[in-house]
């Protein structure tokens, strides 16, 4: 039995070994045709699996036995890959917007997965982040520990005023709705001369705590990483907070309110639940961590122009919700991660994305329109 127990551990430990192998692989490699190729072969063994019930059987029961060991391993390669990747500050910066995308993705989820409400002014709330902590920063020379909270609120704001009018719309209307809200706040921030119009805002410092700066190389054990380090653990740690507010959130009667909105508005209001004001409440806890993510964003970079809060960047981030699986946390960080690396690999892309996000939408929604990794049945014991 205790053979059988450790040998389980050890073979769980292989597989997620391996996997992780193929993660380096694909970050490592700069040659389309092997990126390509760990692609494929990583979607044909997924569709290998899934199909062979037994095995597909086998491997559920296993990750479930011991999911607590999966996690610990799977926790200590996200904290060691900087380490792994000392020599390339760019793939670490990278990882680092990968949790940007990934923060994004999950306050839209609130909207999108649980509530049903398509919101297209993720951008905006973002952008208000940003703006918020870069010009209070330069202006007034503001710390980025008192900035992050208030650009998270100043958004949390912006989505509150929002939501009320468009609670007066529904399904694709509120969509158009909100596609014009963002479009305005891009020409406002492109226009008005204190925002500093076309030319952006430079000079935002970089954050320090105590006497370390942000800018500094990160020595763990001897080994020397880039500043980018820095912000990766950074955004790593607002990811794990808003991942917890996210499970507490669908385990809540707010969860189980927003849930009951999306399956049916009018069969959740008969039940006594106040659709408005949780619809509302959707709106401003998304716009909080939009903002959250739009000011380490800012502080990371050091300048910021309207040009990156476009609304190409609302685009994204619904593509990301879509195929991680709407209504599941773990899902959309999936989503967003590999909606970031995927394209960076293919750069000569680049100048089609927004076809490319199209595509992909629209093929998700046909092929499989609940996501990768779909929400799943609440259950109770």
């Amino acid at each position: 039995m205790v053979k059988k127990h450790f040998g389980d551990i050890g073979l769980l430990f292989l597989l997620q070994t391996v996997f992780f192998g193929l993660i380096m692989v694909f970050l490592i490699v700069e040659k389309i045709v092997l990126v390509l190729s760990v692609i494929f072969g990583t979607i044909f063994i997924s569709f290998l699996i899934v199909k062979l019930k037994p095995v597909n059987q086998f491997l559920q029961s296993l990750f479930n036995k011991y999911k607590k060991v999966a996690l610990c391993w799977g926790v200590l390669f996200i904290l060691v890959l900087p380490l792994l990747l000392h020599e390339s500050p760019y793939l670490i910066h990278m990882l680092f917007m990968a949790g940007l995308y990934a923060v994004l993705a999950i306050g839209l989820d609130f909207q999108v997965g649980s509530t049903h409400l398509v919101n297209f002014a993720t951008a905006a709330d973002y952008g208000i982040g940003a703006y918020t902590a870069a010009l209070l920063a330069v202006n007034f020379g503001w710390s980025f520990w008192v900035l992050l909270p208030l650009s998270g609120l100043a958004a949390a704001l912006f989505g509150f005023l929002l939501g009320l009018p468009t609670m007066k719309t529904k399904t694709y209307y509120l969509s158009l709705v909100t596609i014009a809200v963002g479009l305005i706040i891009y020409l406002l921030l492109n226009n008005l001369s204190w925002t500093g119009g076309p030319n952006g805002i430079a000079g935002i410092p970089l954050p320090s705590i105590g006497g370390f700066s942000f800018g500094s190389v990160l020595n763990i054990f001897g080994l020397e990483l880039p500043f980018q380090a820095n912000f990766y653990y950074l955004i790593l740690a607002i990811l794990l907070v808003e991942f917890i507010v996210a499970r507490r959130l669908y385990n809540s009667l707010i969860g189980l309110s927003w849930n009951a909105i999306r399956d049916d508005e009018i069969a959740a209001q008969c039940q006594g639940i106040n659709v408005t004001s949780s619809k509302i409440m959707a709106f401003y806890t998304n716009a909080f961590f939009d903002g959250l993510a739009g000011a380490i964003y800012a502080f990371s970079v050091g300048f910021i122009s309207p040009e990156n809060f476009a609304f190409m960047l609302s685009v994204i981030v619904i593509t990301m919700v879509i195929i991680g699986g709407m209504g599941n946390t773990t899902g959309v960080i999936f989503g967003a991660t590999i909606m970031t690396l995927i394209p960076e690999k293919f750069q000569v892309v680049q100048s089609y994305r927004l076809w490319l996000f199209a595509i992909v939408i629209l093929v998700m929604l046909l092929v499989r329109p609940k996501g990768l990794f779909p929400q799943k049945i609440r259950q109770y014991s």
